[in-house]
């Protein structure tokens, strides 16, 4: 787990600064966190509406979530010290009172854009954690989530998409990450602890070619007032029964950013 970086108290200055109430529940509002998550792209500055809210944001970095105003929002990621002008990404996205996103920044430098994921911070059930996948590792090919030696649990994931959130026992867990439809290990998952009550968002990143491929973590909050989660699903375990609401974990990033990612807060 890494602590929490000072540049997530500019963004905050920032939010205040454009008059962004701080009860995320508060009505009006949407959550939103950025997350750096293209593997080559330098540390980068963020501007919101023409305002900077981050500064020199580094490779694998996840901000907290803050409240935003429901409605259009233009976010423009440059390289550290350049102006909103000298953009590398300008994009528009909308987001809407109540629910929470995350904006992560993916692919290479030379092909980056913004992946905008919905998420959802209801609290798991008794017993139960929630998980989502993303696959942000842009020279991956498609892959399948196993539990070591066993069957996909989370098949045919591929780049930038999300497996959507699972309810999963809580429990530690041996996983790989396979290239799909194969037995090729592209990543050991050894040893994966997922606590009762806790929602975790496991991001495939870096680059296979180069051997930079790696999971980050992060552990958001719940919050009662998002939408419910969805149903369970039965997945397989490796002795072919029926695991009530199986495990599964890796991969993937949304707000607009040159090179925004995540950071590793599994404990």
């Amino acid at each position: 787990m890494r602590n929490r970086t000072s540049w997530i108290m500019v963004l905050l200055g920032l939010l205040l600064a454009l008059a962004l109430v701080p009860a995320a529940s508060a009505q009006g509002n949407a959550l939103v966190r950025v997350v750096h998550a293209s593997p080559d792209a330098p540390a980068v500055d963020v501007y919101v509406d023409g305002n900077k809210a981050l500064s020199n944001v580094p490779f694998f970095t996840a901000s907290d979530y803050l409240p935003l105003p429901a409605g259009e929002h233009r976010f423009q990621v440059t390289p550290t010290g350049q102006a909103a002008d000298k953009a590398v990404i300008d994009a528009k996205a909308t987001v809407e009172a109540g629910k929470a996103y995350t904006v992560a920044a993916t692919g290479k430098v030379a092909e980056i854009k913004p992946t905008i994921l919905a998420d959802n911070l209801s609290a798991p059930a008794a017993g139960k954690a929630h998980v989502r996948v993303v696959h942000a590792s842009p020279d991956a090919p498609a892959v399948d989530i196993k539990v070591k030696g066993g069957a996909a649990l989370i098949p045919n994931l591929a780049f930038p998409k999300d497996s959507g959130y699972l309810p999963v026992d809580a429990g530690s867990y041996d996983l790989t990450v396979n290239v799909a439809g194969t037995d090729t290990v592209a990543l050991e998952l050894p040893g994966v602890k997922l606590e009762a009550g806790k929602i975790y968002d496991i991001f495939a990143v870096g680059l296979l070619a180069d051997k930079t491929l790696r999971a980050e973590v992060t552990t958001p909050p719940p919050v009662a007032a998002t939408a419910p989660a969805p149903a369970p699903t039965t997945l397989p375990t490796t002795s072919g029964e029926a695991l009530p609401v199986a495990l599964f974990v890796l991969m993937a990033a949304l707000l607009v950013c040159g090179g925004l990612a995540l950071r590793r807060r599994a404990r």
